[in-house]
């Protein structure tokens, strides 16, 4: 009784307030029309967060199933440099994986995770050590236990202060340039873009706060960001990879978050400097690129900065293929020849007869060199 009383109550305040403000006033009209469209919006907003959708009953037996955000618009895997390092990681353990881009959150409101044999499994590290006893595959299995360790050092510098770099630069700095990139649909597309990436955008600076790197001034933060980029230029060196020419999970980790820099932030300062005075991380980057992920192709000019923002981010990538199920046929043996396994398909560069990849073969830095003085004659290292 109370509540009917209570809404008879505000409807006669609204009504009043109404006849106040006129019956056919453009008052009225603004109210329903704004209120209309919050609703679809936040309808619309619902429906794709929580995945309310006929979903197909997944079968994890014997399979793993990896949960992580859709792909992005400009060909990148994924703007989650997690979700990046740990498909990467499946591909290079040669493991077949189903993706499953259905927006959902783990239990531990963690992305990624996966499923198998009906386990859920979130958080990376986590993912990596349960399949690691599951399946008895080991990435690290070469390195010594000083080297697991130091790789485990500069991990935690990777996911626990460089990301929080690259996720300032490109959820708060480049807010609406990484707007752009979201792969949305529909009649409300811009504007769930929009609200998704500033939702998305205040909850990193909030949780950059809570971290403490939020609470430093924007030059500091790039300048911490440098630093830890410098620290991994100068650890990979010459070598193939991170821990030698042998690959470790390092190696993913770091790409994933490397890749956002050298592909989904043209024009930035963390682009400006892994294409320009650590050049050696681009390289580790396309390595990476084109050994895991064939699908995935980039102009040539995309490889590095020219000092033109508006250039570097003209070329538009060759979208990557949505696979939803991916298995390597091809062996995965370390040595320089695996590079080039049948069925592997390369692009070459328009100027030349030769891949970006078959340049960097080697391990020292004569090839390094090489490739730096025929295809970017004009960059200064």
């Amino acid at each position: 009784m109370n509540e009917v009383f209570h809404f008879q109550s505000c409807s006669r305040d609204y009504g009043g307030i109404m006849s106040v403000l006129g019956s056919d006033s453009w008052w009225k009209k603004t109210l329903y029309i704004t209120g209309g469209a919050l609703l679809a919006a936040a309808a619309y907003l619902l429906h794709e967060l929580l995945a309310i959708r006929k979903e197909q009953e997944l079968d994890s037996k014997d399979a793993i199933i990896l949960h992580q955000f859709s792909r992005p618009k400009n060909g990148v895997p994924s703007l989650s440099p997690f979700c990046l390092k740990i498909e990467t990681y499946l591909r290079m353990a040669d493991l077949p994986y189903q993706n499953y881009f259905d927006g959902r959150l783990s239990p531990q409101g963690k992305m990624p995770w996966i499923e198998y044999n009906h386990e859920q499994v979130s958080g990376s590290e986590f993912i990596v050590d349960f399949l690691e006893e599951k399946l008895g595959v080991n990435l690290n299995k070469n390195l010594t236990p000083q080297e697991i360790a130091v790789s485990r050092a500069v991990t935690k510098m990777v996911e626990e202060h460089l990301y929080w770099t690259i996720a300032y630069c490109q959820w708060v700095d480049n807010l609406e340039e990484t707007q752009k990139l979201l792969a949305m649909s529909g009649p409300l597309s811009d504007t769930l873009k929009w609200m998704l990436s500033h939702l998305n955008g205040g909850m990193v600076r909030r949780e950059m706060y809570g971290h403490g790197i939020g609470r430093f001034s924007k030059e500091e933060v790039y300048t911490l960001m440098e630093k830890d980029m410098r620290t991994l230029a100068t650890l990979l060196g010459d070598k193939k990879y991170f821990m030698g020419s042998k690959m470790s999970t390092l190696d993913a980790t770091v790409f994933g978050h490397l890749a956002q820099a050298m592909w989904t932030l043209p024009g930035t300062r963390p682009e400006q400097l892994i294409k320009g005075e650590l050049i050696n991380l681009a390289m580790f980057c396309e390595r990476m690129r084109r050994r895991f992920w064939p699908e995935w192709f980039v102009e040539v000019e995309d490889f590095y900065y020219d000092g033109d923002s508006e250039s570097s981010s003209g070329g538009t990538p060759t979208g990557l293929l949505d696979f939803g199920l991916f298995s390597r046929t091809d062996t995965l043996d370390d040595s320089d020849g695996s590079s080039h396994s049948a069925g592997r398909t390369h692009t070459h560069s328009p100027d030349s007869d030769r891949s970006l990849f078959d340049s960097d073969v080697g391990t020292g830095s004569d090839n390094d060199a090489q490739f730096k003085e025929e295809s970017m004659p004009d960059l200064e290292v």
